[in-house]
């Protein structure tokens, strides 16, 4: 089988930094993935597992090789029940529940377990390595459900499904169908792997779930607060606002990076220069949802570094226990698989994004309300005159919105304060950084439908003023002009009321697929 095709060159895996588009690349664009060249980089790897076996032989104590687990490390396990050892270990964690992951997200999930584990400090042998690479190029993903994770000791239970896949056991996704692991590698004749001692240990004991849904819940994260932006702008010229609330000079004076990036992409949306701020004042101060927009997607803006710092670097880690040093042949017990910094960017950032919803949401509202809307029609109908009456508009969207937002603002309590001592209390302090990733995600999937809604009614109020005279499309940006077409390539001005379920899901898939591109960087 040759692996998918692609315009980006192999995402390489092996002796260097993994960045999180690469991640994306290889799980959502099925860029194939390739090990590095480095002679040293394959010596590091066979040094581990070479290691792991001379130290068995001089009967050395091991975490997890020669004891039980957690609590259970007391036991003293003979060698000849240590591979059995292993594949217990997988078998009892197969109690995953809830929802499955998404294609996309579990190979996700496989190219990070694949690149923390190629650091080389786990013990595992290149035919694991190679197992795992072929699986992922092949397109044959995990079935992994999304709970049961408590984020220390990394992501056991989750992590279950990709080690039990290795065995050729559970299921698979496989040409867009769930089949059975045996029966997919009898088709194509893949060789189930024989777990040596450590392997399924280091496959299940790490970070590599609640890394992979970061990566995703980052990217979408990022756009977020691009399309925020153009929303403002469009808005700002529904509700003809004072555009002067962007002037560089303000956030020259208050210099957050985030913040004034933010400021700069709504005034180039807007055309506004300071010479005009004197001219175009239509209303000294807008409410806080216009006025203070970069404020808001400022903090999300500003956040997104850092939280890409620390997700790369867990995901360049090798955050597996016991750690293997061949070079001064040592096992060092540890707690790299507590995932902390990934449960705190997650928390973090679903309350960033939680806020823009809640940015999005007043606009909304601002626009609906004939009281203040500033000479629009109740709720943006564009209906005629003798109909008006019996037409409504954008008014349930506007509920629907509210709904959302207040969903995402409900899911930002932060998981990383609910550690529960579990496992016999050995494992008294954890993480809940996947519980944090996961809520993370429907934290940003309420966030786009929150977009996509304002972005429609904003595109309606924009072609109303176009309509009655209040304002020339060619007096728009060229990337206003842009987005308003480009949505209206989606959903015709709507005059009289309509069904907008499959339109607003249309327009959600799109924000989730990044299909606007939005401002150079």
């Amino acid at each position: 089988m040759k692996g998918s095709e692609s315009l980006h060159k192999n995402v390489v895996i092996g002796g260097r930094t993994l960045e999180i588009e690469e991640v994306l690349l290889a799980a959502r664009d099925a860029v194939p993935v390739e090990f590095s060249k480095d002679p040293e980089w394959h010596r590091k790897i066979r040094a581990g597992a070479e290691f792991i076996d001379r130290a068995l032989k001089e009967h050395r104590e091991i975490y997890g090789v020669t004891t039980g687990y957690g609590q259970s490390g007391i036991r003293v396990v003979p060698q000849e029940l240590m591979l059995d050892l292993s594949k217990y270990l997988v078998r009892f964690h197969g109690c995953g529940m809830g929802e499955i992951l998404p294609e996309p997200l579990a190979k996700a999930v496989m190219v990070v377990r694949l690149n923390s584990l190629a650091y080389g400090h786990s013990g595992v042998r290149m035919d694991l390595l190679d197992l795992m690479r072929e699986l992922i190029n092949h397109s044959i993903i995990p079935v992994i459900p999304e709970e049961g994770s408590v984020g220390a000791s990394g992501d056991l239970t989750p992590l279950s499904y990709v080690a039990a896949v290795l065995m050729g056991e559970r299921d698979v996704f496989y040409q867009g169908k769930r089949r059975q692991t045996s029966e997919v590698f009898k088709e194509l004749d893949i060789q189930p792997l024989t777990l040596m001692p450590k392997e399924g240990l280091a496959v299940m004991n790490g970070t590599s779930v609640m890394t992979a849904i970061a990566c995703f819940a980052y990217q979408r994260a990022e756009y977020l607060s691009r399309l925020a932006s153009r929303i403002t702008a469009m808005v700002v010229e529904v509700l003809r606002g004072n555009k002067s609330h962007y002037d560089e000079r303000i956030f020259a004076y208050k210099p957050h990076p985030g913040q004034s990036l933010i400021a700069t992409y709504i005034r180039e949306d807007l055309g506004y220069h300071s010479a005009d701020s004197k001219a175009l004042n239509h209303h000294l101060q807008d409410r806080y949802s216009l006025r203070c927009a970069p404020h808001v997607i400022g903090v999300l803006a500003d956040a997104l570094p850092w939280m890409k710092e620390w997700i790369e670097t867990e995901l360049n880690s090798a955050n597996d226990n016991p750690l293997v040093d061949a070079e001064q042949e040592d096992f060092l017990h540890g707690g790299n698989f507590y995932g902390g910094h990934i449960a705190f960017a997650m928390d973090g950032l679903k309350n960033a994004v939680a806020n823009v919803a809640d940015l999005l949401d007043r606009q909304m509202a601002f626009m609906m309300d004939p009281k203040n809307n500033r000479g629009l029609p109740a709720n943006l109908s564009g209906a005629t005159e003798e109909r008006l009456c019996i037409s409504h508009g954008f008014k349930a969207m506007e509920i629907g919105t509210a709904a959302w937002t207040a969903e995402a603002l409900k899911n930002t309590m932060p998981a990383s304060v609910f550690s529960r001592s579990t496992e016999c209390h050995n494992q008294d302090k954890v993480s809940m950084g996947t519980i944090a990733a996961r809520d993370c995600l429907r934290v940003l999937e309420l966030t786009e439908q929150v977009a996509g809604a304002v972005l429609l009614a904003a595109t309606q109020g924009l072609e109303i003023r176009i309509r009655n005279g209040d304002l020339e499309h060619h007096h728009l940006t060229p990337q206003i002009r842009e987005t308003l077409d480009a949505i209206r390539g989606e959903c015709d001005f709507i005059e009289d009321d309509r069904p907008l379920e499959q339109t607003l899901r249309r327009i959600k898939l799109m924000i989730a697929e990044k299909a606007w591109a939005l401002y150079e960087d």
